[in-house]
C-alpha cells in the first residue's frame, strides 16, 4: 500500500485556510510564513497531482480534493486535540482557574468569543472576568487577585511573562461634518485646540497622548467617559475629538455616525499583550487560552496583526 504523506500539519493548514479565507492569513494563524505555508500545500498537492483550492479566489474556494481532505480535517483535528487535553488532565489534573483583568474599555469585543470557545474545551476551569477597570492589572498578579492581565506594553523590566496578541490600528475621530474632516490624516497640532474625549484612564495609558501629543508638547483639555457609545455621540455632537482602536468603531464608520482618520501619516498603532506570573505560566490551559485570544481576534477584528 502506498504511503500517504497527510500529517497532521496539512489538516490544520486546511482548517486555517477555512476560517481565515486566504493563505496570507492562515500563515499568521499557524505562525509560518506565507512562503513555507504555499510550500507546504504545493508539496502535498504535488504528491497526489491534484489541487487544493482555487487559486487568487476570494474567499478561497477548495476543490474537491481540497473538500475530501477538510472533511478529514474536521473529525482529525479537533479529535487530536481533545486527546491532547484529557492526557494533560489526568497528568496534571482537571481543577483550576483563570481570572482575568483588562486595562483596556474595548477588549470585551474581542475577548468574550474567546472565552466562549475556551469554556467548551476546558469546562472544569472556573473562568471569570476580575470586575471593574484596572490601571494596574500587573499588580494583581502579584498579588493573587488575576491570573491573567491583558496589557498594552510589553515592560521587560516586570517580573511576569509576556504573551504577544496583536498589533492594531488606532484611529481619530471626529465628526462628519468637522472641519478637520477634509484632512487626509491628523496630526498632533490639530488636537491643540479641540477637546480630547477618552475613557477615564491615565495619560500614560493613552497611546496618542504618550506617542503623539506629549511629544510635540501639547496638552489638550479631557472629557471623560467610561462608554464608548457616548465618547462617540460626544464626537458627533462636536463636542471634541476622540481616538480609539478602528477594530472598535468599524460598525459606527460603516454607518457613517462619525469620520475616522489616521492619526499622523504613518499612522498609530498600539499593542495587547497578555501578561501571567511564571507560576502561572506553565499551566497548559493558559497556553490555549492566549492562542484562543490570537487566532479570535485575527478572525473578527479588521486590519489586526498578530505579534
Amino acid at each position: 500500500m502506498q504511503r500517504t504523506p497527510i500529517e497532521l500539519r496539512h489538516l490544520q493548514t486546511l482548517l486555517a485556510l477555512r476560517d481565515t479565507g486566504s493563505v496570507s492569513r492562515a500563515a499568521l494563524w499557524l505562525h509560518l510564513t506565507q512562503s513555507a505555508l504555499s510550500h507546504q500545500i504545493k508539496a502535498l498537492e504535488d504528491f497526489y497531482g491534484l489541487s487544493l483550492f482555487v487559486r487568487k479566489s476570494a474567499p478561497l474556494t477548495f476543490t474537491p480534493a481540497g473538500k475530501r481532505l477538510l472533511a478529514l480535517a474536521e473529525s482529525v483535528v479537533p479529535a487530536v486535540e481533545e486527546a491532547g487535553r484529557d492526557l494533560v488532565r489526568l497528568s496534571q489534573g482537571t481543577q483550576g482557574a483563570l481570572r482575568i483583568a483588562v486595562e483596556c474599555h474595548t477588549c470585551f469585543d474581542w475577548l468574550m468569543p474567546a472565552m466562549d470557545a475556551f469554556r467548551t474545551r476546558w469546562p472544569e476551569v472556573e473562568l471569570d472576568i476580575v470586575s471593574g477597570f484596572h490601571a494596574d492589572p500587573i499588580g494583581l498578579l502579584h498579588q493573587d487577585r488575576a491570573d491573567l492581565a491583558i496589557v498594552s506594553e510589553h515592560d521587560a523590566a516586570e517580573a511576569v511573562d509576556f504573551h504577544p496578541l496583536f498589533r492594531f490600528q488606532m484611529v481619530a475621530l471626529l465628526a462628519n461634518d468637522h472641519p478637520l474632516a477634509g484632512k487626509p490624516f491628523l496630526v498632533a497640532e490639530d488636537f491643540r485646540d479641540e477637546t480630547l474625549i477618552t475613557y477615564p484612564v491615565p495619560d500614560d495609558m493613552l497611546d496618542l497622548i504618550r506617542q503623539v501629543l506629549r511629544p510635540a508638547g501639547i496638552e489638550p483639555t479631557r472629557r471623560t467617559s467610561e462608554l464608548t457609545v457616548a465618547i462617540l455621540q460626544l464626537v458627533a455632537s462636536r463636542r471634541g475629538l476622540a481616538a480609539l482602536p478602528l477594530w472598535a468603531v468599524t460598525g459606527y464608520l460603516e454607518r457613517r455616525y462619525v469620520s475616522a482618520r489616521p492619526i499622523t501619516a504613518q499612522g498609530l498603532t498600539a499593542e495587547l499583550w497578555a501578561a501571567t506570573v511564571p507560576a502561572v505560566s506553565g499551566k497548559p490551559y493558559i497556553g490555549e487560552f492566549v492562542a484562543l485570544m490570537r487566532e479570535t481576534s485575527l478572525l473578527t477584528l479588521p486590519e489586526i496583526e498578530l505579534l
